[in-house]
């Protein structure tokens, strides 16, 4: 028989994984910020600005985020070929896909049930990403690809077309997820109209046909001037009963001397709008000129040429989290640029964790979110959404590795970590919430799994005096896992101890020592050319791509 095969996009490197550290995050206090005094109940403080490898990143957020993530908006390099001042934006289409795929799975396990990612692309990749995301997130949680108008005019010099749109694919946590309404627009609402001064207001003409042919549908209504009114071919859209109620409420109403009806569909009773897949008008959502615009003005002293070439407009932000979130929601963008997704998102009133690796960390986002919080930020969307400054930021540095070598090539505990920078970094890779007790008897819990099962990391080496001690004050009913340097016992006599040592037990766990998996053809491991006197191409492929 023959074997079973499914659809699946694949590439040179597609089945190589980095074996990721999950990293700690060391909070910087003098870089972190929130205002003076608060402006309402509602002001959040927590939101989270991470500097470091992005990947790195979304590890480290992965224990204590996993499923708490409503939306995720990304706008990662293009692979368009074009040397960006801020990302090196040219990498082969394999190592691409491979530096994506690894960062969805991750995304992937962020997203709440109800959450959604949208990603923003251009033309040159959007469709094989399309048959990766159908691979990772499954093609029943594809939402829509939205098309959205970047360019204010077109380009006029182009050989072929000119490109003035981008393409963001939006993709649900699970199947049969719901987008929110949009507020009503005046375009919508201009048909609408009220000539007979009807005291339930504006109103048009609606649809009375099934869209189906009904025979059940099709019956005769009478006037109360005695005419007979036909039903149309496909029948009547409701049925005898119900049609009456609507006749009675004034809802259906016999026009031309009552020889034949019509339907008033009234403002009133309409809710908001579904959002169209189609962004066009640019007064709704802005465009590229307009953000870069909006830059120069937060940044005025900045040479426009040191501005990102494409920043997002805070309008097209504020819809997307308007279909996707409610206030209070959590929004995560690991692709943070000069920190749109976090500005509006605080001027909204959601949480947000924003990743970036580049020094823009703190040339662009850090000052940004201080005008925004300051109320010094007057552009965007600020006046829409009435902002008036409020909250706050913390400010995280990835942890080095764990582990480094010594001059022998051993690998060591890294002399950086201070003892509770071990025991939380223990948790982590030993899938224990990082929690220690502030009771000094209890020095043995640093966290747990389980409300009876504890971890505790020590670089001492424990003697069986000293593991007899710690098992008794452990009790019968808890259990405890002790991660030391050394231990002069035998582990198995112990019921309620789990001894393993340091770094042994997770010296094969991950990478170490690896602190940038970033979009940056520069960082890319080299190939070993087959004739080493060959040159080798501008994107050879590395032999571990992912």
């Amino acid at each position: 028989m023959a074997e079973k095969t499914k659809l699946e996009l694949t590439w040179i490197g597609k089945n190589d994984r980095p074996k990721l550290e999950p990293r700690i995050l060391i909070e910087d206090p003098e870089k972190s910020y929130h205002a003076s005094e608060r402006q309402s109940d509602s002001d959040i403080f927590d939101n989270v600005l991470i500097h470091g490898d992005n990947l790195l990143a979304l590890k480290a957020l992965e224990q204590e985020y996993a499923g708490k993530v409503k939306c995720i908006y990304i706008d990662p390099p293009f692979n368009t070929g074009q040397a960006f001042e801020h990302y090196d934006d040219g990498l082969e289409s394999s190592i691409w896909l491979s530096l994506m795929r690894d960062r969805l799975l991750l995304l992937k396990s962020l997203l709440n049930d109800e959450g959604v990612i949208w990603v923003h692309l251009d033309d040159n990749e959007v469709h094989y990403l399309k048959v990766l995301m159908d691979e990772i997130f499954g093609r029943n949680c594809f939402v829509a690809s939205v098309c959205w108008r970047s360019a204010d005019s077109s380009n006029n010099d182009a050989k072929q077309f000119s490109i003035d749109h981008n393409t963001i694919l939006v993709y649900s946590a699970s199947e049969g997820w719901r987008s929110r309404e949009l507020a009503r627009t005046e375009a919508a609402n201009a048909h609408y109209k009220n000539p007979d001064n009807d005291p339930r207001g504006p109103w048009f003409q609606g649809n009375l046909s099934s869209p189906n042919p009904r025979a059940n549908l099709r019956y005769e209504i009478t006037s109360p001037q005695g005419h007979i009114v036909e039903p149309p071919a496909n029948g009547w859209r409701w049925g005898k009963e119900r049609m009456t109620e609507m006749i009675e409420s004034g809802e259906i109403v016999f026009v031309d001397d009552g020889k034949r009806i019509m339907r008033k569909t009234y403002l009133a009773d309409q809710k908001g709008l579904s959002p169209s897949s189609l962004w066009h008008d640019i007064e709704d959502t802005g465009h590229n000129r307009q953000a870069k615009y909006e830059l120069k003005k937060l940044f005025p002293g900045t040479p426009t040429s040191e501005l990102f070439r494409t920043p997002k407009p805070e309008r097209l932000i504020q819809k997307i989290l308007n279909v996707s979130t409610d206030p209070g929601d959590l929004v995560l963008d690991s692709f943070a640029g000069s920190g749109t997704t976090g500005a509006v998102a605080h001027k909204m009133g959601r949480k947000w964790i924003m990743v970036e690796l580049h020094d823009h960390c703190h040339t662009h986002i850090v000052p940004r979110m201080k005008k925004v919080i300051d109320s010094d930020d007057p552009g965007g969307i600020t006046d829409a959404v009435n902002w008036k400054g409020g909250g706050g930021f913390r400010y995280f540095n990835l942890a080095p590795s764990l582990l480094e070598q010594d001059k022998y090539g051993n690998w060591v505990i890294s002399k950086e970590y201070r003892p509770e920078m071990l025991a939380e970094a223990m948790c982590k890779h030993m899938g224990f919430t990082y929690a220690p007790s502030d009771n000094p008897e209890e020095y043995w819990k640093h966290g747990h799994s389980t409300e009876t099962d504890f971890i505790y990391v020590t670089t001492q080496s424990l003697t069986h005096a000293a593991l007899t001690k710690i098992s008794d004050d452990v009790g019968p009913d808890r259990s405890l896992l002790i991660c030391c340097k050394a231990f002069k016992a035998e582990a198995d006599k112990f019921d309620n101890l789990t001894i393993v040592k340091i770094p042994q037990t997770i010296l094969r766990k991950c990478e170490w020592g690896r602190d940038d998996y970033s979009l940056n053809v520069s960082n890319l491991p080299m190939a070993e050319p087959d004739d080493p006197d060959a040159d080798l191409p501008l994107f050879s492929e590395p032999e571990n791509a992912g």
